[in-house]
């Protein structure tokens, strides 16, 4: 299930914003360094780099100590929102993001939680199947946190998508009662809202690197209020809504990419084929 809203401006000025993205200069001047997600001044997360031709990519950094949840909606997002303009939410944790253009999805999803370098893990997966392993390191990207999937479908013959919710914090920091809380409520039929600011990067491989020259369109959902609830919604294998605000102008994607997001995310979920 998706509901999909206008494109629409949202945010604050970017030094009042307690979440917004950036690129770090080279200290050389040769160009823009790391993209980051920083959380209250402090870097939280490296992104794909910038070429795009580099592995999709995100990496919790040691800073990334922050939820960003607001009480004045709690009771709002504790059941199910009819749409994106519903209780006032989107407007609300707008004011937490910098100004830019911003599409709103309400997605149903069944979260399923993924550790680096075990089984499902997409870095050691299906990212290596196109780029292999790191040339320097020898070993596949490393994300430095557990995330959830939740769908994946192909865009056409030669690109597929792949959809990460990642948590701010370790889900071993959640609290086991309010989990459990949850999965009781989840358990008498109720399917609460968790809240996520997201990217779309579309990242391919060089010419002539990989046997595999597949495009990886990667739909990174970055949570900012439901720790509790994707744990709770994978541990019981229930669904939980996600209100995604997408950034427009913040991922690796042309806008004609980020426009065809909601119709990819409306089809039928489905692995990609290797013939491996």
């Amino acid at each position: 299930m998706i509901s999909a809203g206008e494109p629409r401006r949202l945010g604050v000025p970017a030094a009042e914003a307690r979440l917004r993205f950036e690129a770090e200069q080279r200290e050389t001047g040769a160009g823009p360094g790391r993209r980051l997600l920083v959380v209250d001044g402090e870097p939280a997360f490296e992104l794909s780099f910038w070429c795009g031709t580099c592995p999709f990519l995100f990496r919790r950094l040691d800073t990334a100590r922050q939820t960003l949840s607001l009480q004045s909606v709690q009771e709002t997002l504790t059941g199910t929102l009819a749409g994106p303009d519903d209780g006032g939410v989107t407007e609300a944790f707008g004011a937490l993001l910098p100004e830019g253009e911003y599409l709103p999805l309400l997605l149903r999803v069944e979260p399923r939680l993924v550790a680096p370098g075990q089984e499902g893990d997409y870095f050691s997966g299906e990212q290596v199947t196109t780029w292999g392993v790191d040339q320097f390191w020898g070993l596949p990207e490393y994300p430095h946190t557990p995330y959830y999937r939740t769908f994946e479908t192909a865009v056409d013959a030669s690109a597929h998508l792949y959809e990460f919710v990642v948590p701010m914090v370790p889900p071993t920091w959640n609290t086991r009662e309010r989990v459990e809380a949850y999965a009781e409520l989840m358990g008498r039929a109720t399917v609460p809202t968790a809240v996520a600011v997201s990217t779309l990067d579309v990242c391919e491989p060089a010419a002539g690197q990989p046997t595999d020259h597949h495009r990886h369109w990667g739909l990174t959902h970055f949570l900012l209020d439901g720790h509790h609830k994707l744990q709770a919604a994978a541990t019981t294998g229930r669904p939980v809504q996600l209100l995604s605000l997408l950034a427009l102008g913040e991922g690796l994607a042309e806008p004609a990419d980020c426009a065809r997001v909601p119709a990819l995310r409306a089809r039928l979920r489905s692995a990609r084929a290797t013939g491996n």
